[in-house]
């Protein structure tokens, strides 16, 4: 086939938009082309990371010192049973006997070993009246939350530099969603214990409690950083490190 035919093919195939791009190499065939494109389709396909499923994972050139990969191992799909699917226990209230009056029972893949891979997990959370889960973020996962029971005031705040604050009292059956990575919290305003389950798109979606983790790292964050951040008297600052951090 000439360079010129294969040309009047593609203007046609073009003017009918049976095609979005074609190269055009003279002296070419279309099985030549085709495969190319074929090539460079599937380039695009794979040209992506996988979302990571802890907080780290340092590349190593020895793979005998490779303990973590970025998810679990998979076993033989034969040896599956029912029981990696399962959990119970989720109709049980947790203890809010703590702090903050609040308690998140997590079922995720460490829970569920199926769920590896499936990008999902699911967390109950009971509230104490006036029980708070504090603001923090889930770094891998949106979370969707619906109130069983109680009254609670939900909120998140967007990232800079807008800093913007979503919220909304819920009631039960109502629904919010707090996406991925942005910091946000839920307080039950009410007189009587709340309960809501919670969504999470993620196998390990992770969090971070804000206040535990600037005032609670290990090792501390040194205290002059915190002051000038927060700008506080450095007292508070090392006070308020004595009430989250433990050795």
């Amino acid at each position: 086939m000439s360079a010129m035919q294969s040309f009047s093919i593609f203007s046609k195939a073009i003017a009918n938009n049976r095609l979005s791009q074609y190269i055009i190499m003279k002296g070419t065939h279309f099985t030549v082309i085709a495969f190319t494109l074929l090539a460079f389709a599937c380039s695009l396909a794979s040209a992506f990371d996988p979302s990571p499923l802890q907080d780290f994972c340092v590349a190593i050139n020895d793979i005998k010192n490779g303990v973590f990969v970025n998810g679990k191992f998979c076993e033989d799909p034969k040896l599956a049973v029912a029981e990696d699917f399962f959990f119970s226990g989720l109709n049980k209230p947790g203890n809010t006997s703590n702090l903050v009056g609040s308690n998140v029972t997590t079922v995720s893949v460490d829970q569920i070993p199926g769920l590896n891979t499936l990008g999902i997990s699911l967390v109950r959370i009971d509230y104490a009246p006036y029980g708070l889960n504090p603001p923090h973020t889930h770094p891998r996962g949106t979370e969707i939350l619906v109130v069983i029971k109680g009254t609670l005031y939900v909120g998140f705040v967007t990232s800079n530099p807008d800093n913007r604050l979503f919220t909304k009292i819920l009631n039960p059956g109502d629904v919010f969603v707090f996406p991925i990575g942005l910091i946000h919290f839920q307080f039950n305003i009410g007189k009587t214990e709340a309960v809501a389950f919670a969504g999470l798109s993620s196998q390990n979606a992770g969090v971070i409690t804000i206040a535990n983790a600037v005032f609670g790292s290990n090792p501390l964050i040194n205290p002059d950083v915190l002051t000038k951040a927060f700008q506080l008297d450095k007292t508070v600052v090392q006070y308020l490190q004595s009430r989250f951090w433990s050795d």
